[in-house]
C-alpha cells in the first residue's frame, strides 16, 4: 500500500524487493488521499592546514612540491581554532574567539574503538567480512592546494590527536531498489571524533581523500564541481533548518581528476578537491544491512552495531526504563500492543524511522529532491546525507528527478520521496528482524510510526507555509495542483503568498496583484482558476485573527527567499575552475540567512536563465 498514492508516479516500486526472509513485514498504513489525484498522471577565511595560506583575493595558497593528504591532515595539527570562554573581571563572562591546537581539543575514537575492524590496513579494493571499517590513511596527491571555502559555523560547533586513527566504513545498501552488496566509504575517510564542550560528538572526514578497500574501480578521489555542491548545500541546508551533515572547508588538490560525467564515453580532466564534512555519526541504514547480509555468522555484529549508536547517538534510549510506558496499539485487527519499553531496538527503530520520515517532510517542503536515495545514502540519525546529483525544485513538476541516471523510471524523483523513504525504513526493520532485534509485528510497527510521523509533520509544514489557521486539505490540494498545471516556482510563489491580503472586498481584477510576479504567461481560464483558489484562500485567513502583517512574518519565517539551485551552484563552479573562489563565499554566505531579504542580493532568487536547463547544470548524474 503506498504512503501517498496519489504523488507516487511508480505505485508497485513499494515493496518490491522486500527480503523474501521477512515476508510478513508488511506495513499496515492507511491510504493517504492527500494530493491532488493530478500528480499520478505524471511520473573573510582563516587559513586551513595544508600550508594553504589566503593571500590576495583569491585565497591562493602556497606548498612545497607535491604531498599526499597523509601529510595534509599532520599539517592540520598545527592549526589552532576555535573559541574559549574568558571573564572580563566579574560575574559575566564573554566568549573571545582564542586559537586552540587540534592536539589540545578533545578527540575520541569510539567506532574503532568499540566495534570489530578489517585486520588489513591496505587499500587494495576486496570483499572486506566480519568488520564494520578498515584503517586506512588518505593517499590524494595534493601539489599547491587553494583554500576555496570555510564554514565559520561547523568551525564553531567543533571547537577545533596527534593520535588520530583515520579509518574507511565498511557498508552496503539497496541502489535503485537491487542489493548492491559491498559499497563503503570509497573516497571517504574518517580522521576521528571530537567531544566539544557540550559534549557533542563530532566526527570529521575527508571526502575524496584516496582510495579505500571500498573503492571497487574508483579513483577514490573528488572534482571541485562535486565538492562545491557538496559544501554548499550542505551548509545551505543547516541554515534551512533541515537536518544534515556539514561541511567545514573545501580545498583544490592542485592535481587534475578524469571524470565521464555524463557516462558518454567522453571523459575530460577536472580539478581535483577535498572536502572536511562533519556529523554526529555517518552511520547509514546499509551500514547494517551488509552484516545482516553476510549470514547467521556476521548477525551478531548488527547487534554490536546497534548498541554503539544507542550507546553514543541514542542515549535517552539507553536510560529508558519501564515506568515511562511507552506502550502502543499497533492497528491491526487484534489490536495488539507494541511495548517499546521492553525492547530498546524497538524503540530506536521507530526513532530512527520517524526522524527519517521528519526530513523527509521537511525535504517536501522547502521542494529538495535529493536524487539518491539509496539506503547507502539514509542517515540513522535522520540527516540528508551525501550531496549527489540534488536539486531544487524552480517550476513545480512532482516528477522532477536531478539525476539522470534515474531517468527512466524517475524511483527518486520529488514526488517519490515519502514513499521512498517508507520503502527504506522497510529494508532496515527487516535487517534487524534478521538479526533478531525486533520481531515481526515490531517491524510492522517501525512503519507505521513513518507513515503516521510524515503525514503529522507534512500538514503541519504546508499549513505554516500557507499561513492557515489549521490543516485544510482541499485548499493546499488545489493550489498544488495549481502550481502543477501552471509550473510555477516552488519557492518564490510561496514567498509572495505571504502578500495577498486577507481582505474580502479586494475586487476581483485586483486578487492576483501580489501574485503577479510569479504567476506568469497564464491564459483567461487558468487566471479564473487561480482567482477561484485565491477567494478560498483569503476566506479561509480570514477565521486566522491574526494581522496580515503578522502573518507575513510567521510565513516569511518558513518560506525561504534563497535556495540553492543548481544553476547559482553552477555559476559558482564555472568561476572556481577559473581560480576564482568570490562566488562560492558569497553563496556561502547568503545561504546562512536564507529567510531575510537581503537587500542588494535580489539577484540569487531569480528564475533560472535559459542556459540553466543545460545537461549539468538541472540534471547531473552521479559521477563526481
Amino acid at each position: 500500500m503506498l504512503l501517498l498514492p496519489h504523488f507516487s508516479t511508480k505505485p508497485h516500486l513499494l515493496f518490491s524487493s522486500l527480503s523474501s526472509s521477512s515476508s510478513s513485514l508488511r506495513p499496515r498504513l492507511p491510504k493517504f488521499p492527500f494530493y491532488p489525484a493530478y500528480f499520478t498522471k505524471s511520473p573573510s577565511c582563516p587559513s586551513i592546514a595544508c600550508h594553504v595560506s589566503t593571500t590576495g583575493g583569491g585565497g591562493a595558497a602556497q606548498m612545497e612540491s607535491s604531498a599526499s593528504v597523509d601529510s595534509v591532515t599532520h599539517d592540520l595539527k598545527n592549526q589552532r581554532l576555535d573559541t574559549e570562554t574568558e571573564t572580563d573581571g566579574g560575574d559575566e563572562s564573554k566568549m573571545t574567539k582564542k586559537l586552540k591546537a587540534l592536539e589540545d581539543l578533545n578527540w575520541d575514537h569510539s567506532f574503532v574503538r568499540e566495534l570489530p575492524g578489517d585486520p588489513r590496513t591496505d587499500s587494495i579494493p576486496r570483499e572486506v567480512l566480519h568488520a564494520c571499517y578498515t584503517k586506512v590513511s588518505p593517499s590524494a596527491e595534493v601539489e599547491n592546494p587553494q583554500l576555496v571555502a570555510w564554514s565559520e559555523s561547523v568551525a564553531d560547533s567543533l571547537e577545533l590527536d596527534p593520535k588520530e586513527v583515520p579509518y574507511a566504513q565498511c557498508y552496503g545498501g539497496h541502489q535503485f531498489g537491487m542489493w548492491a552488496g559491498q559499497l563503503g566509504d570509497g573516497r571517504a575517510i574518517t580522521l576521528g571524533e571530537i567531544l566539544n564542550l557540550k559534549s557533542e560528538r563530532w566526527e570529521l572526514q575527508l571526502k575524496g581523500a584516496g582510495k579505500t578497500p571500498y573503492s571497487r574501480f574508483a579513483d577514490g578521489l573528488a572534482v571541485l564541481r562535486s565538492s562545491i555542491r557538496e559544501f554548499l548545500c550542505s551548509e545551505a541546508m543547516h541554515f534551512l533548518g533541515i537536518p544534515t551533515t556539514r561541511a567545514l572547508c573545501l580545498v583544490t588538490t592542485g592535481k587534475f581528476v578524469t571524470r565521464d560525467m555524463f557516462y558518454d564515453g567522453n571523459p575530460k580532466e577536472e580539478p581535483g578537491a577535498i572536502v572536511c564534512r562533519v556529523a554526529q555519526s555517518f552511520l547509514r541504514f546499509g551500514s547494517y544491512q551488509i552484516h545482516a547480509s553476510r549470514g547467521q555468522e556476521d548477525l551478531d555484529i548488527v547487534r554490536t552495531l546497534a548498541d554503539y549508536a544507542i550507546r553514543h547517538h541514542f542515549r535517552h534510549i539507553e536510560n529508558m526504563n519501564k515506568s515511562e510506558s511507552l506502550s502502543f496499539s499497533t492497528g491491526d485487527e487484534d489490536h495488539s500492543v507494541v511495548d517499546l519499553t521492553s525492547n530498546k531496538y524497538a524503540a530506536w527503530a521507530v526513532e530512527v524511522a520517524e526522524r527519517t520520515a521528519s526530513l523527509v517532510a521537511q525535504w517536501q517542503g522547502v521542494g529538495f529532491t535529493h536524487g539518491v536515495l539509496n539506503t547507502d545514502n539514509m542517515s540513522i540519525l535522520g540527516l540528508t546525507i551525501d550531496y549527489g546529483p540534488f536539486g531544487f525544485l524552480d517550476a513545480f513538476d512532482p516528477s522532477f528527478t536531478p539525476n539522470t541516471t534515474d531517468l527512466p523510471g524517475r524511483r527518486y524523483c520529488f514526488a517519490n520521496q515519502p514513499d521512498i523513504g517508507l520503502w527504506n525504513i522497510a529494508q532496515f526493520s527487516t535487517t534487524l528482524a534478521a538479526a533478531k532485534l525486533i520481531d515481526d509485528k515490531e517491524a510492522n510497527y517501525v512503519m507505521e510510526r513513518y507513515g503516521t510521523k510524515f503525514m503529522d509533520e507534512y500538514q503541519a509544514i504546508m499549513t505554516k507555509k500557507l499561513g492557515l489557521p489549521k490543516y485544510n486539505k482541499q485548499i493546499i490540494s488545489k493550489l498544488l495542483n495549481n502550481m502543477a498545471v501552471d509550473k510555477v516556482d516552488y519557492t518564490n510563489f510561496f514567498r509572495a503568498l505571504s502578500n495577498v491580503k486577507a481582505d474580502p472586498s479586494i475586487p476581483e481584477d485586483e486578487l492576483l496583484v501580489p501574485l503577479k510576479a510569479v504567476l506568469l504567461d497564464i491564459g483567461k481560464e487558468r487566471k479564473e482558476a487561480w482567482i477561484s483558489w485565491v477567494l478560498s484562500y483569503i476566506q479561509e485567513l480570514l477565521s486566522s485573527g491574526i494581522s496580515d502583517e503578522e502573518r507575513k512574518a510567521l510565513m516569511n519565517s518558513v518560506n525561504p527567499k534563497y535556495v540553492l539551485r543548481n544553476y547559482l551552484c553552477q555559476s559558482a563552479i564555472d568561476a572556481a575552475e577559473l581560480g576564482d573562489f568570490g562566488e562560492v563565499r558569497r553563496l556561502l554566505k547568503l545561504m546562512e540567512r536564507p529567510y531575510d531579504e537581503q537587500p542588494g542580493m535580489e539577484k540569487y532568487a531569480r528564475l533560472p536563465p535559459a542556459w540553466a536547463y543545460r545537461p549539468g547544470v538541472c540534471m547531473l548524474s552521479c559521477s563526481s
